[in-house]
């Protein structure tokens, strides 16, 4: 391996660390408390190092948003989608809550710190893309007629709403913090069917 290439892995490897104690740190302590400084003292490293990635702290919230993101979308892409729409949109929920499952540090920080930091002027379309995946289930199943006649965008939305909230809760409570008991192992798949059952048109004739 030549100096280049070394030197370019180098450089890869710190911002891979940077990326990994910026995402730790905001998920845990909120965008607010979360200065440059910290996220260079967590990793042993002086401010200019990040500096030299990241133009400043916003900077790096864009490009974490973007690759945590891109995994989701990738997650949700990953296996052919059923003819059935609603199986479609099944078949996305258990991938979203696999996501959530797998990477509880990357969830915590897209969807559970703070609305500022996700910045307004970073283009979050892999998480504009992951949505549409199941808004474009709802709408062919409202087209196929296996849905009643209602606005996309909103129904999409409250399905992701109730299985948001099941998956937060996986990746904040300890089982034995649960109401009464632990929560059952299909959860996730009642939550998903409970959302769908409101949607569903009447059996023809």
């Amino acid at each position: 391996m030549g100096i280049t290439e070394r030197r370019e892995r180098e450089k890869e490897e710190i911002r891979r660390k940077i990326l990994d104690a910026g995402r730790d740190l905001f998920a845990r302590e909120g965008y607010d408390h979360v200065t440059m400084r910290a996220i260079a003292d967590a990793i042993e490293y002086s401010p200019t190092t990040i500096y030299n990635h990241f133009e400043d702290k916003d900077d790096l919230v864009m490009a974490l948003c973007y690759e945590d993101f891109g995994r989701l979308l990738g997650a949700l892409s990953l296996q052919p989608r059923p003819e059935d729409p609603v199986e479609w949109i099944r078949q996305l929920g258990r991938g979203y809550a696999a996501f959530g499952a797998s990477y509880p540090n990357h969830y915590r920080f897209m969807f559970m710190t703070p609305e500022k930091a996700r910045i307004a002027k970073h283009d979050v379309s892999p998480g504009e893309q992951s949505f549409g995946l199941l808004r474009a289930a709802v709408a062919e199943a409202i087209e196929k007629g296996r849905f009643t006649a209602g606005d996309p965008d909103t129904m999409a939305q409250v399905l992701w709403a109730a299985l948001h909230g099941v998956v937060s809760l996986h990746v904040t409570f300890r089982t034995d913090q649960w109401p009464r008991r632990p929560p059952a192992e299909d959860l996730v798949d009642r939550v998903i069917d409970n959302g769908i059952r409101g949607f569903l048109a009447a059996p023809k004739g």
